[in-house]
């Protein structure tokens, strides 16, 4: 279901592409996203990246979910730093 409180927006599709490699490689790398408690970073392993009733995820190795517009960095690379492209878009 949708979050009409805070709708979903689409991130850039250079940067899903990173997501999708990295979920492939399976190796840990340095995340940073916003949670409810403020922005947070940690390790992980991400597993997979799917999307749902117009949102989408990538899935860490604790089964935690985050939402892709939520992510501030993955691996170094910002995701400010990539525009969004309309051919992407849900």
């Amino acid at each position: 279901m949708k979050n009409e409180r805070n709708p979903y927006r689409p991130i850039s599709c250079e940067f899903h592409d990173r997501l999708e490699d990295l979920a492939t490689l399976r190796r840990i790398v340095r995340i940073g996203y916003f949670s409810e408690t403020g922005t947070r970073y940690r390790d992980a392993v991400i597993t997979d990246v799917f999307a749902r009733a117009g949102e989408e995820f990538v899935v860490l190795d604790a089964s935690e979910h985050v939402r892709l517009d939520h992510l501030v960095e993955v691996d170094g690379a910002r995701l400010a730093d990539h525009e969004v492209s309309a051919s992407c878009r849900l």
